[in-house]
């Protein structure tokens, strides 16, 4: 359960709704002495029709950020582009007309969004008796009934006479204390409501935070497109300021941003955290008074935070949905938004544009489903009825992922994910492999995909000891992580089903079998090396005179390797195991002498080439025997004799 935030922390975005010509901006003028009202337009026909935005200081000194809407019916889309990030809403009834059109359509979009608390404001009533205010303010209960605001308080107020004002405030400050804390430590997340570019400045974005922290300097991005910008400056209720959190209004000034690039509905975040997407899995309800049922693939104006798309409603489960009722379903959309697990939305039909309805997200980046299939409805339930199940099946869609990567899927905090990981893994559903968690029947098909691999490897290369560590690795997805792959193989090493050998992964009692050929061409170069001793040339030298022709001599070596039969010093230079033991005996007896030892020492030591001594000595290095101090060696890690 969230806890009220602090005084601290508490961030809150108040906004208004109602009727078109309810007093709503008259309202906010008188509590905040700011005109919201911007446009040449509003002004001159005396009603909103943009967002207006103001600072509200409340009686405690909290600022709050207060979002405007338009009441009328024309300009209901720039409505929801305000309304989805607001704590606490001010449904405005005008006491001389009581509840209206707008009134109702409001009270549903917010109740669809389930905007956290509301107070209903009777304004105007310097205009009306005693008497009528009561009428009127039983009226809006009965309208309101239901909904979130049941049990809302309600105000009287006059924005002209100042009457109620103060006892407004007051009521304002005593329901923002009540609001969950923010998600500040998340990643960022900005809708884009409103640009404009200032001259000297650049291009400036506002919005409301919904989640995390945003710093001048910081490297964020635009969705879409998918543009990496930087933060030059950042606002809150226009003042500078070196940080802004999660449930303030903020303003970005974006350096090197071509304002033509932007459209309200485009999100600025953390980069490479949010994705786009054209396609949501999501509860919807249908409004018990929509005008007509929904069909399949029934075309609706979609509004999502401040974007605005049509989608395509694909019904899973039936073809016709009846208003008042509410389904799962997989909606497309014509262009791409950001969504998030838990985002909420509103839908109205495509013609004539009317609230027909809402829902809530479930996936953002759902597959495409087939109609009217068992499994995929009771996945979609299952998905829907808890955080764990969501969790679960993420973790089977993403194969293997970290806990970081759930916590931004889910929408959850870290320490519910965590919770829920330990519960799965407790069920045996789940399994940590260090860095990286999977489900239990993903790490099942691992095992039995590594052990046929191995044996698949003995088969084509029966010479070889068994399969390199980064060739067995490539049997499995690309998301696993070294360090989680790593754990996968110790697991097999571990219940004795694979073998290692140095650095080869073999099935357990896998012995090489050459064929008679390659027996006989092993058995050359063998005792060519051990003819040849420290003298032995470069491997080209040594495989040409001996006639072993390239496509041979890999598989070739790689068996005289692993059997130690002769030691790898290079990509060019070998020794014979017997050779490679006289050498590290003299640098041991030498080391026992002296502290010391240069090529040329170890060169007269060997009776060897230059270019031999010194490939041996690189050799010493890279395995701690010797460090290099200058143009000699020092005794470091030496194995005892």
């Amino acid at each position: 359960m969230n806890k009220p935030a602090s005084a601290s922390e508490r961030h809150v975005i108040i906004g208004t709704a109602g009727h078109v010509d309810h007093g709503k901006t008259a309202l906010i003028r008188a509590l905040t002495g700011v005109e919201t009202d911007r446009l040449k337009e509003e002004k001159t026909r005396g009603i909103s029709i943009d967002l207006g935005f103001a600072p509200f200081r409340l009686p405690s000194g909290l600022v709050a950020g207060v979002v405007d809407v338009p009441g009328h019916e024309r300009f209901i889309s720039n409505m929801l582009s305000g309304i989805g990030g607001i704590d606490l809403v001010l449904l405005v009834v005008d006491v001389n007309e009581g509840v209206m059109p707008q009134t109702r359509e409001h009270v549903q979009i917010l109740d669809l969004l389930q905007i956290p608390r509301g107070i209903i404001v009777l304004t105007k009533c310097d205009l009306a008796e005693e008497e009528w205010i009561d009428i009127v303010a039983e009226e809006v209960r009965e309208e309101v009934a239901g909904t979130f605001l049941e049990k809302a308080p309600v105000a009287r107020v006059s924005a002209l006479t100042g009457a109620g004002l103060k006892e407004l405030g007051a009521l304002i400050e005593k329901t923002a204390q009540t609001l969950p804390a923010k998600d500040s430590d998340g990643p960022m997340r900005l809708p884009i409501d409103r640009h404009f570019t200032l001259a000297g400045f650049g291009t400036v974005i506002t919005g409301t935070l919904l989640s995390g922290r945003v710093r001048p300097g910081d490297q964020v991005e635009m969705l879409p497109p998918g543009l990496s910008v930087r933060v030059r400056e950042v606002q809150v209720h226009g003042k500078q300021v070196a940080e802004a959190c999660a449930g303030q209004r903020v303003a970005l000034n974006l350096a090197g941003l071509d304002r033509e690039l932007i459209r309200r509905g485009a999100v600025i975040a953390t980069p490479g955290v949010f994705e786009q997407t054209t396609c949501v899995d999501a509860r919807l309800s249908l409004l018990a008074e929509a005008p007509r049922p929904l069909r399949f693939r029934d075309p609706v104006h979609l509004y999502l935070g401040t974007a605005r798309v049509v989608g395509l409603v694909a019904l899973l489960d039936r073809d016709l949905m009846q208003p008042g009722e509410s389904v799962i379903a997989q909606i497309h959309l014509d262009r791409p938004l950001v969504a998030h697990r838990e985002d909420r939305f509103i839908i109205r039909s495509y013609s004539p544009m009317t609230t027909i309805g809402g829902g809530r997200v479930l996936d953002p980046r759902p597959a495409k489903h087939r109609r009217f299939r068992a499994d995929i409805l009771a996945g979609l339930k299952e998905l829907e009825s808890g955080e764990k199940s969501f969790l679960l099946q993420k973790l089977g869609e993403q194969q293997a992922t970290t806990a970081k990567n759930l916590e931004l899927l889910s929408g959850l905090g870290k320490e519910r994910v965590e919770t829920h990981l330990r519960q799965l893994e407790e069920e045996g559903l789940a399994w940590q492999l260090v860095d990286q968690w999977a489900t239990s029947d993903a790490l099942a098909s691992w095992r039995h995909r590594l052990i046929e691999a191995v044996a698949r490897f003995h088969d084509a290369n029966p010479l070889l000891p068994g399969i390199p560590h980064a060739t067995l690795k490539g049997a499995l997805p690309d998301k696993l992580s070294a360090k989680a792959f790593q754990k996968l193989l110790q697991m097999l090493l571990d219940d004795g089903q694979l073998a290692q050998k140095s650095e080869w992964l073999q099935s357990p009692g896998w012995q090489p079998r050459p064929a008679p050929r390659q027996a006989e061409l092993l058995s050359r170069i063998e005792e060519a090396y051990r003819e040849e001793g420290m003298l032995a040339k470069n491997r080209k030298e040594m495989l040409d005179r001996l006639g072993v022709a390239d496509e041979d001599a890999e598989v070739l070596l790689a068996y005289l390797f692993a059997e130690g039969r002769l030691v790898k010093l290079n990509e060019e230079s070998f020794l014979h195991a017997e050779a490679y033991a006289r050498a590290l005996e003299l640098l041991r007896k030498h080391f026992a002498a002296q502290q010391t030892l240069t090529l040329a020492q170890f060169r007269d030591l060997l009776g060897s080439a230059r270019k031999q001594v010194q490939a041996l000595l690189e050799h010493y290095d890279g395995l701690k025997y010797t460090r290099r101090v200058g143009d000699e060696r020092v005794a470091w890690k030496l194995p005892p004799g």
